[in-house]
């Protein structure tokens, strides 16, 4: 019978459960971005920048959303489809209006009720066939299910309009515009009106329909004194920058060259060519996009960045560790930037490159605590160095942060017995061994 309940209940577990296994696209000036945008508005909602994170999915869907904690999830498909910067700052409001009402938290007040409805619905069709009305049961079942699933429906809908609100609250409050979030919801309606969906059931849906949500807070939004008030020209063009550069990584690169043609020379065509080139193949001319830009703007730590990423990748490590040492001291060396260089410098194969590999690489993963490609890379250069301890050190962070607890735990215990006692490597060590053996046990105590 619980088989049999679980199997039922599968339709609102999926609809409450976001997902979450998609690949995180971790990316300096994306997130230095999102950093700014989202700032006002943490402030706004009276929480802190420092526990606040707003995070890039590999997703072409139009989506964005909170799994628990204080992280927004946003689809790259979101970034791509939003036609400016304010309509971004709309979706963050939305989503930090989930995080301030505790919306995650408050979940199971959403699906306890459906899930007891279920189970009446599936005690009363057991009845039913026991008493030999197969049909009966059938019908009972579903009827259940359905009545269950619309239940939660109107617990989403009253938790998605009540984060609208608070994101037109947060938006006022940060004296930033609402247009981008009315915007948006006009987009997603015009969306629905493409795809065929003109009538569509309002209560079949976890979303109000856009259309009502454009209505419900318009008049809220224009009331603002920020309600004229433009976005700022520096951020508009990051964001035109970042929304380029990630239709170059993740769209089809026939389509990106098709959306970007070789002869619109501005820097976001350029930008975006720069990662179409690369990704289909073409070293050379991704190089030249990236040379253009550089000399356009010779002390952007994020256009030598890709410079160094391209020759890089293209197995050029020797010339790559110019503009990436470049790229790194400019940006203030910021760690995903300064992971790039560490790896370059190993990938240089030239022992004379390992300590400062070393040193940038510690640096790297002092500083970002989910990096685990940097930990990988400092794994790699104390192998290199016959630093067997702290190789395996490296790699039990590593392992930790990809949720390999097995190998963290293994590694970690190996750490331990090859390095000083009581050195500050030591003590991590212990701690990766205690922590991860925690973990190991809960998880086997709750299969039982």
């Amino acid at each position: 019978m619980k088989k049999l309940v679980a199997a039922l209940a599968l339709s609102l577990l999926t609809l409450a459960q976001p997902a979450t296994a998609q690949s995180l696209l971790r990316d300096a000036e994306t997130e230095a971005m999102f950093d700014d945008m989202a700032r006002p508005l943490i402030i706004a909602a009276g929480l802190s920048p420092r526990n606040v994170k707003v995070v890039l999915i590999n997703d072409p869907s139009i989506n964005a959303f909170v799994a628990g904690g204080q992280t927004v999830y946003m689809h790259s498909g979101l970034i791509t489809a939003a036609d400016n910067a304010s309509q971004v700052q709309g979706v963050i409001a939305h989503e930090l209006g989930h995080i301030a009402d505790g919306h995650v938290p408050l979940g199971d007040a959403g699906i306890k009720p459906a899930l007891a409805i279920q189970l009446v619905s599936l005690v009363l069709g057991i009845a039913a066939a026991a008493a030999g009305s197969g049909e009966g049961a059938a019908g009972i079942i579903a009827a259940g299910q359905q009545a269950a699933i619309g239940k939660y429906l109107a617990f989403s809908r009253v938790q998605e309009a009540t984060a609208d609100a608070t994101a037109a609250k947060f938006l006022n409050t940060a004296g930033l515009s609402g247009r981008g979030i009315l915007e948006f919801f006009k987009k997603l309606q015009s969306l629905e009106y493409r795809a065929g969906y003109t009538n569509i059931d309002p209560f079949a849906q976890s979303h109000p329909l856009s259309g009502e949500r454009v209505a419900t807070l318009n008049e809220t939004l224009r009331a603002s004194p920020a309600w004229d008030k433009p976005t700022d020209p520096a951020l508009e063009d990051r964001f035109r920058r970042v929304r380029a550069k990630l239709a170059g990584f993740v769209n089809d690169p026939k389509r990106t060259l098709n959306d970007f043609p070789p002869e619109n020379q501005s820097t976001y065509a350029r930008y975006a060519r720069a990662f179409a080139y690369h990704r289909a193949g073409y070293p050379e001319k991704a190089n030249a996009e990236a040379d253009a830009l550089v000399r356009a703007f010779p002390n952007d730590p994020y256009f030598l960045e890709v410079k160094g990423q391209i020759l890089l990748e293209s197995g050029q490590p020797n010339e790559a560790i110019g503009p990436l040492r470049q790229a790194t001291e400019r940006s203030g060396y910021q760690p995903l930037i300064a992971t790039t260089f560490g790896h370059a410098l190993i990938a240089t194969e030239q022992p004379a490159n390992f300590p400062e590999a070393e040193k940038v690489l510690r640096q790297a993963v002092g500083r970002d605590e989910e990096n685990p490609f940097a930990w990988f890379q400092l794994g790699v250069v104390y192998e290199r160095k016959g630093d067997r301890a702290r190789a395996l050190l490296a790699t039990a962070e590593r392992a930790a942060l990809t949720g390999d607890l097995r190998t963290a735990s293994l590694s970690a215990r190996g750490a331990l017995a090859g390095l000083p006692p009581n050195t500050p490597d030591w003590i991590r060590a212990q701690d990766l061994v205690l922590l991860t053996q925690n973990v190991i046990d809960d998880q086997r105590r709750g299969r039982r």
